[in-house]
């Protein structure tokens, strides 16, 4: 019985090392940074890095948009005040009179021509 606990116990010790024999492996090819799987997660952390920033900028430029955008709204809506009180002092002003048309007397190139010879 203490032979059978002793193969156990063996077979069991020599299973735990070739599993963390393969775990070293597969962690070797996992960190290399050429051409593992360490590489692409070093690629994917240089890529974020470089979207944070690119949101960052984005970020600034809506921003210095968002302000222009207010100031000129802000003209905008005072231009506005400005000519509805012109449009409302114009309806006070009385309606003009009718003008007269009147005829001129036109001559033509030629009848001038003609009287001067």
């Amino acid at each position: 019985m203490d032979f059978i606990a002793d193969l156990l116990l063996a077979t069991g010790a020599f299973g735990a090392g070739l599993y963390c024999f393969v775990l070293s492996r597969r962690l070797k090819r996992f960190s290399q940074l050429e051409g593992g799987m360490g590489g692409a997660v070093a690629l994917l952390s240089a890529q974020v890095d470089e979207l944070t920033k690119a949101v960052a900028t984005a970020r600034e430029t809506a921003g210095a948009s968002e302000r222009s955008l207010e100031e000129v709204t802000g003209r905008a809506e005072a231009a506005t005040r400005r000519l509805e009180v012109v449009l409302a002092a114009m309806h006070d002003l009385p309606a003009p009179k009718p003008q007269r048309r009147r005829l001129r007397l036109r001559q033509r190139r030629d009848d001038i021509l003609m009287a001067a010879e």
